[in-house]
């Protein structure tokens, strides 16, 4: 080729002080023979290995599923490749996870935590490695964060139950998680807004929501429905969840949403292909990983740590026939 090691090194990494016709020479010599970069090689200079570390709780549920095509899809056309664990809703796996990525020197560590402390991202803060939290925050914790905005999620949610007609709300929610609160919050406020029964036997709460699913949402639901009087309106925290309450419903001899109108959130792509097709709370996923992906390349180029950004997405309210209630004047009551 005639060109020196340094031509050859920035043609591969398209520098621009090179000509065209040089770099498209040197590209058609590698591909001739078959040349790769060494990549760890390269990370020892450059100090990046081009490598995004994401941890989620669960890779079955297809709200984090969604994150990541989003992610991917940020990332696609740069030089960054993601990497992508699960810890299965286990603070213990999620941190051998979070120290196995540190150990590969990601360029940025994303998070969809399971922790109840931030001890853990102390760790990463010492590691020098810049992280960004998805879906859940801790109180106290100035981190950059990319989510919805759940306490729009609980009012919008519950503002739908009663403008279809509702007068008893239940929620059923769980954990101490970020997004649980934030959703309990915006129910209640709305509620007191609105001047609807604010009830603790309206709530049910159960431990670790995202595992327990549909199971969780029918035996919550089978409980709510044993009160008198009985909630005519229920708030899940998550799709799965109402799946099993529709479930609960329709056992007991009732119906939705003539008796019973039922809300979930996460807008699960084959909702509307349901028995009862269920209304949802969009919390446009894809764009919540698009958002964390840009950011994680803004937090690589800027090659310093920057100020915590906050990025909430507004959710948006998908209505379908789980909620397309038709108010009668004498509502079933549930068998016992």
């Amino acid at each position: 080729l005639g060109v020196s090691v340094i031509t050859v090194s920035k043609a591969l990494r398209d520098h621009s002080d090179i000509s065209q016709e040089t770099k498209a020479r040197v590209l058609k010599r590698c591909k001739e023979m078959n040349y790769r970069p060494n990549l760890a090689a390269r990370a020892l200079v450059t100090g990046r290995t081009n490598l995004l570390g994401f941890v989620v709780p669960d890779l079955l549920h297809s709200f984090f599923s969604e994150i990541v095509r989003g992610l991917s899809s940020a990332l696609q056309g740069t030089a960054y490749t993601l990497v992508t664990t699960s810890s299965d809703q286990d603070p213990k796996l999620e941190k051998q996870a979070v120290e196995q990525l540190i150990a590969r020197r990601v360029d940025v560590l994303l998070v969809a935590s399971a922790q109840w402390t931030v001890e853990m991202f102390r760790r990463v803060e010492e590691a020098g490695i810049p992280y960004i939290l998805i879906d859940r925050s801790f109180t106290g914790l100035a981190a950059h964060f990319v989510g919805v905005n759940d306490e729009e999620v609980g009012a919008l949610a519950t503002r739908h139950l009663a403008e279809v007609g509702s007068k008893r709300i239940a929620h059923i929610g769980g954990s101490e998680l970020s997004p649980v609160v934030g959703r309990m919050e915006g129910y209640k406020r709305t509620l007191l807004k609105l001047g609807l029964a604010s009830d603790p036997e309206l709530i049910y709460n159960v431990d670790r929501v995202e595992e327990l699913g549909d199971a969780t949402g029918y035996e919550a639901t089978k409980k709510l429905l044993s009160q008198s009087p009985q909630p005519d309106g229920i708030f899940c925290y998550n799709d799965a969840i109402a799946y099993g309450a529709i479930a609960a419903v329709l056992d007991s001899g009732l119906r939705v949403p003539e008796d019973v109108a039922i809300v979930g959130c996460g807008n699960i792509l084959y909702n509307k292909f349901l028995k009862i097709p269920l209304s949802s709370i969009d919390q446009q996923t894809i764009s919540i990983g698009q958002k964390a992906g840009k950011l994680a390349l803004q937090l690589i180029e800027a090659g310093e740590p920057i100020a915590p950004q906050r990025i909430l997405l507004e959710p948006k309210l998908v209505a379908r026939q789980s909620t397309q209630r038709k108010i009668e004047s004498t509502p079933r009551t549930a068998r016992a």
